[in-house]
Formats: structure tokens, C-alpha cells, sequence
């Protein structure tokens, strides 16, 4: 279930749009599976409802989730041939990022790999 770290440095709408994908990979949310309305979210987490519609905004931009008026914000379909560049950029960005502070650190390579393979075997529940 989505949690938000208050200590953290990375922005709460962030946290909170990772937690939900984190929930989808994990098989916590399947598609078609509602999730909480924006004020409800908010009052679940202790967190202003205008970051969890961000977060939530942020979402649809990605398709992640889709809102229906009326009705409510649901868990959208994966569509597993969706490759949005855009984002694969953003992505390969942040990871450069994470290699050099690593390479700062002297960590090396194959540590570097080992938590890759650690992370994915985490969200593939092996």
C-alpha cells in the first residue's frame, strides 16, 4: 500500500505516483481497480488534497489511471507496447544521475547491477 516518507527529500505527489505504480507492478492494483477520490487519498495519507491531484493528474498523463466523471479514478489497462520516449529519457536522466553519485561514492559497477537485479526480483515478488 502506498506510504509517504515526510522525511524525504522527494516531493509527496512524486511518492505518492511511485507508490501507486509500485502497487500496479506488485499486483496490489489491478486494472479496473478503483482507487481512493482525491480527498480521501489526501485524508488517508495526511497530505493536502491539491498534491494528490497532482499526483493523480500527473497519472492520466501517463495513463496510468483514468477518471470518470461521476464515477471515479480507476487502475487503467497496461499496455505493454507503450513507450512513451519522453519518458524512457526522463528515466534514463535520473539513472545517469544515480550512476554518478554511485561512481562519487566508489561503488562499483557490479554493486551497481546486483541492486538492479535485487529491485526487479523485489517488484516481480520473487
Amino acid at each position: 500500500m502506498v506510504s509517504i516518507n515526510k522525511t524525504s527529500s522527494k516531493p509527496y505527489y512524486e511518492q505518492l505516483m511511485l507508490g501507486i505504480k509500485e502497487d500496479i507492478l506488485s499486483g496490489l492494483l489491478q486494472s479496473g481497480d478503483r482507487l481512493p477520490s482525491v480527498r480521501e487519498m489526501a485524508r488517508q495519507l495526511m497530505m493536502n488534497p491539491n498534491t494528490v491531484s497532482k499526483a493523480y493528474k500527473l497519472l492520466e498523463t501517463q495513463e496510468v489511471i483514468v477518471t470518470v466523471k461521476g464515477k471515479g479514478t480507476y487502475v487503467n489497462k497496461i499496455d505493454t507496447t507503450l513507450r512513451d520516449e519522453y519518458q524512457i529519457q526522463k528515466i534514463k536522466k535520473k539513472f545517469d544521475e544515480l550512476i554518478i553519485d554511485a561512481n562519487y561514492l566508489n561503488v562499483q559497477k557490479e554493486e551497481m547491477c546486483q541492486w538492479l537485479d535485487e529491485s526487479y526480483q523485489h517488484l516481480k515478488g520473487e
